[in-house]
């Protein structure tokens, strides 16, 4: 018998809508990687991109649990000295919301070429509206 390792050939990507109004981050994080990185599929193979494209929307309206809001801190580095900034959750929901779900996704993404194949895949929208009608997306609950 021999083990099967998909190629790029044999990969189908589809389209996933994922709603993330009032459900938890997390949550919405670990459902997208796992789309993004193809695990959910008999084909995977850990070191090529057999993933699914994935649409989250509704990213501003996503839950925090705790005081996250208030304590949960994003940062960011220009590169020069004394170039970091820290943002808290609630003022980056403010004002883009779709970086909560995209930096939640990314950190559970492996972190090389392959991650970074795998990353362009996801959309993120604060609304409810989309412009990938056309590719047809398939709705997918979160558990």
């Amino acid at each position: 018998m021999r083990t099967f390792v998909a190629t790029p050939g044999t990969i189908e990507s589809r389209w996933h809508v994922i709603d993330a109004e009032a459900v938890v981050l997390g949550r919405v994080a670990t459902t997208a990687a796992r789309l993004l990185q193809g695990k959910h599929k008999a084909s995977y193979t850990p070191f090529i991109d057999t993933g699914d494209h994935v649409i989250v929307i509704n990213a501003a309206r996503v839950k925090l649990t705790g005081r996250k809001d208030e304590q949960k801190v994003y940062r960011s580095h220009s590169g020069y000295e004394g170039g970091l900034r820290e943002e808290r959750a609630k003022i980056v929901r403010a004002r883009k919301p779709e970086r909560l779900v995209e930096e939640a996704v990314r950190g559970m993404l492996p972190k090389s070429r392959l991650g970074d194949a795998m990353y362009r895949k996801l959309k993120v929208y604060a609304g409810a509206d989309h412009p990938h009608t056309a590719q047809k997306p398939s709705k997918f609950e979160v558990a």
